[in-house]
């Protein structure tokens, strides 16, 4: 028996592939939310639990991450904010054998490789990588090109022109028109950061399917705290869905960041429900794509979402059955 959509739901996030490969697919055929781990090669990163200082123990996060229901590890080794300078080789150095040792040892996990920097890129992909995370916005205009020559998967993110690392300081947008349907009713000026994003998100990802990145294969980011104040981040959150409109499967990234913190007045160490709070709503609103420090947690907050959604059966339904 199927049964119609249930009215409120907001659609279904676009479809997410790499190498084609369909993922948040399971082999039930329901659609589940997809959990990308984060793994720091840094000795800096703003979590510390997150910074891993060898590969061999990468590896191992990998792993673990992988049996706790991540379908994506995001590999960086650049901290996204201000701090000591990692040139291109100290950054080919910490991130190149990991790739190399996850894709060896955790083959069904697939890699993604936090990098603005096509040369990274490219000897990432060389090494086995199938997503490249440019988390700031084509810095290096050559990187999309790179992705797309490769066949492999790109995230087009906004930063408000901001160049890597650096932090934003009174970033302003104009206010914009109203975003509903035939651009009728009243304009929230709040609208003005996700007018941009959602300009800047179209046109980036449109550039990186005609470089040769294939559709599906294109993640949007708003890019949350890039670029933008924790006004500005909490109101992206909360207009997920236009986001997820854009047609290209949205990935968020939420974990433990400033906008959370900020917003509960706590520090990275203390921020989980403030995450999974902005999980479970984003996640509502049509995200496919989660950068998650706790990917058990996120897990299962995301499963119990897409149940929620109709898009997902429940594990086991045996209550009142047996």
């Amino acid at each position: 028996m199927t049964f119609p959509a249930p009215r409120g739901v907001p659609p279904a996030g676009a479809r997410f592939v790499l190498r084609g490969r369909e993922v948040g697919r399971g082999a039930d055929g329901a659609l589940r939310p997809v959990v990308m781990a984060v793994l720091n090669r840094t000795t800096d990163s703003f979590y510390a639990p997150a910074r891993v200082p060898d590969a061999g123990r990468a590896a191992r996060a990998a792993e673990v991450a992988f049996a706790e229901g991540a379908e994506i590890v995001d590999v960086g080794g650049v901290r996204a904010g201000t701090g000591p300078e990692v040139d291109e080789a100290e950054e080919l150095r910490r991130v190149i054998p990991v790739v190399e040792l996850v894709r060896a040892e955790v083959p069904d996990l697939l890699v993604s490789v936090d990098t603005w920097r096509s040369g990274v890129a490219r000897a990432a992909i060389e090494a086995g990588a199938d997503l490249v995370n440019d988390t700031w916005a084509g810095h290096d205009p050559a990187l999309v090109g790179v992705a797309g020559a490769a066949g492999v998967g790109v995230v087009c993110s906004h930063t408000g022109g901001a160049v890597p690392r650096t932090d934003p300081y009174r970033v302003e947008y104009p206010p914009g028109p109203a975003l509903t349907p035939g651009g009728d009713g009243d304009a929230d000026p709040r609208d003005g950061v996700v007018l941009d994003v959602l300009t800047t998100l179209r046109t980036a990802a449109e550039r990186a399917v005609a470089c040769g990145v294939p559709r599906e294969s294109v993640l949007v980011d708003p890019t949350h705290d890039f670029g933008k104040n924790t006004w500005h981040s909490l109101h992206l959150l909360r207009r997920t869905d236009a986001l997820a409109g854009l047609g290209f499967p949205l990935l968020m990234a939420l974990s433990r960041k400033d906008f959370v913190g900020e917003t509960l007045g706590l520090p990275p160490e203390e921020r989980l429900e403030g995450t999974l709070a902005a999980t479970a709503v984003a996640a509502w609103l049509g995200a496919r794509v989660f950068r998650a420090h706790d990917v058990r947690a996120s897990r299962r907050v995301l499963d119990l979402v897409a149940a929620v959604r109709d898009d997902a059966p429940p594990l086991a339904a045996l209550r009142g059955l047996a």
